[in-house]
């Protein structure tokens, strides 16, 4: 992984350029590829000062973050990323002089440096105010950047006044101070890892995690705009190859008048014949046992559903998602027909990922099953470690109740008891802490008085809900009021990916679930 740090001044400064010219000098002394980035770069990137002077890597132009912060994020994002592949080092410039001091610009500044997944360098004027008040200065902007999760882990000041390093360093002892010089202890500070994950993190390692191993995603609704324009962007963005179901010559003309690039997915005929002479025999096949003639075979499929199902079965596509306009039922009952379980998993269940400010947490079951059994409820715990741990989270185990350990009694909490036992039986690598409260599984000072020798307690970043009354309700409890991005539901347990889609899903959803569908698609 790539060394880095942002460099940030906090207000109009004479000398950032001089520092980042000291900065990337001592880099070379240690990293063979040492590289520059310029997050936001002023007017046109052949005018921008930084990016001129280093020949730097550059995101976008500084209008565009005002215009849009998500798009502006996104394409840094995306420019950063592909930038510092191939380099072992390197200097974010982010605001320095000669750049317009604008509202927010410590917020924005942070904001953009836990998006890019760097510590940040703070740069201040000690000129300008006393040596106490520059100290609360620099205390301010550091409270600013950890609004945004983002460590500050060096400070730079400039035309710096005798007792302003002691000064910074009383309230900030571990935080290391340059005064208009910078020597080689910089080179520690490069090597900070934050372990902050956004969501535009989050969503960008998704896209990229899905390019490694395309995958091909069937999509039954392409009568449905939104699912035109995800797909469009999906194939934009080389993230995976798109199925669309349906009359060939409608699709792309809606696709076209809606401004939609579908030029690359591959449209299927549902009567095409082709494909009915290998699925009817094997969809009567499969439902045999209940008695399904190849003639209700071939009506069966003229449920797109039911075809898309058979197209990931087959091996046609490797996952399906759908459900934009279509009930869950209608969605994975097929799934659970004809892709069925995978052979250690008793049942089917969901998750949501939840992408908090700093973090993913991982919510199940969610969306499917209803009141499970204590085994049934080890199934879903064990299926949502494997997801966690796909997404990148490794897996921190609570599985909640209104009582945490042996606090409380109840048929209730004998069954997540029951279910916390067999669940490490299962699989006893996993970190795993049952029964427990929401409370004690994520705040670790509620965990030391309640379960003080848990490894889970305090630090859980997977909770395993009782029942779907109380996941369903949990997980909108915590989106709606929090704003945190719901990524979900997310099916897990089947032998292939097949996934739903609320009826009220945006753009972005689909595109997320499209992505999420192809990643698991690659095990």
């Amino acid at each position: 992984m790539t060394d880095s740090l942002y460099l940030a001044s906090t207000e109009q400064v004479t000398g950032g350029i001089e520092i980042a010219r000291q900065i990337v000098e001592i880099l070379r002394t240690s990293y063979d590829r040492v590289g520059v980035f310029r997050p936001y770069y002023n007017g046109t990137p052949e005018d921008d000062v930084i990016v001129k002077e280093f020949n730097a890597g550059y995101g976008t132009a500084r209008d565009h973050y005002f215009e849009d912060e998500a798009s502006a994020m996104n394409a840094i994002i995306r420019a950063y990323r592909k930038y510092s592949l191939d380099y072992d080092a390197v200097l974010v410039v982010g605001h320095t002089q000669g750049d317009p001091v604008n509202p927010g610009l410590i917020s924005r500044s942070g904001r953009t440096a836990a998006n890019l997944g760097t510590t940040v360098a703070i740069v201040a004027d000690g000129s300008k105010r006393s040596v106490e008040r520059t100290a609360g200065y620099i205390d301010l902007a550091a409270a600013e950047m950890s609004g945004a999760h983002v460590p500050v882990s060096a400070v730079v000041v400039l035309q710096a006044q005798d007792g302003i390093r002691e000064e910074i360093t009383a309230d900030h002892p571990e935080v290391p101070v340059f005064t208009d010089r910078i020597d080689e202890s910089i080179l520690e500070v490069f090597k900070q890892k934050p372990t902050i994950r956004t969501p535009l993190v989050f969503q960008s390692e998704l896209m990229e995690r899905a390019r490694v191993q395309r995958r091909r995603i069937v999509l039954p609704e392409a009568d449905d705009d939104r699912v035109l324009q995800a797909a469009s962007i999906i194939l934009t963005n080389d993230v995976s190859d798109i199925v669309f179901i349906g009359d060939e010559k409608t699709i792309r003309e809606r696709a076209n008048n809606r401004g939609y690039n579908i030029d690359d997915a591959l449209i299927v005929d549902p009567a095409d014949p082709a494909y009915l002479s290998r699925y009817v025999p094997e969809l009567a096949r499969l439902r045999a046992k209940k008695g399904m003639t190849e003639e209700q075979a071939a009506e069966k499929l003229k449920d797109l559903s039911y075809f898309a199902t058979m197209m990931v079965h087959m091996g046609d596509a490797d996952g399906m998602v759908s459900g934009a306009n279509h009930t869950t039922a209608e969605t994975i009952v097929p799934s659970f027909q004809i892709i069925k379980t995978k052979p250690d998993t008793s049942i089917v269940s969901s998750v949501f990922l939840m992408l908090m400010a700093d973090r993913v947490l991982v919510y199940g079951d969610c969306a499917v099953n209803t009141n499970p059994t204590p085994a049934q409820l080890a199934d879903i715990t064990v299926s949502s470690a494997e997801t966690a741990i796909q997404f990148g989270v490794d897996p921190r185990i609570a599985l909640l109740s209104y009582s945490s350990g042996a606090s409380g009694t109840g048929a209730d909490v004998e069954a997540v008891v029951e279910a916390t036992r067999l669940a490490r039986e299962k699989n006893p690598d996993l970190l795993i802490e049952g029964p427990i409260q929401y409370d004690a599984a994520v705040d670790p000072n509620v965990a030391r008085k309640k379960m003080p020798d848990s490894p889970v307690a305090g630090r859980a970043n997977v909770f395993i809900f009782p029942s779907l009354n109380a996941g369903n309700i949990g997980y909108k409890a915590v989106q709606r009021s929090s704003g945190v991005v719901a990524v979900g539901p997310i099916l897990q347990g089947l032998n292939k990916p097949v996934n739903d889609l609320s009826r009220g899903a945006l753009v972005d959803d689909i595109v997320n679930t499209i992505a999420i569908t192809a990643v698991q698609a690659q095990n």
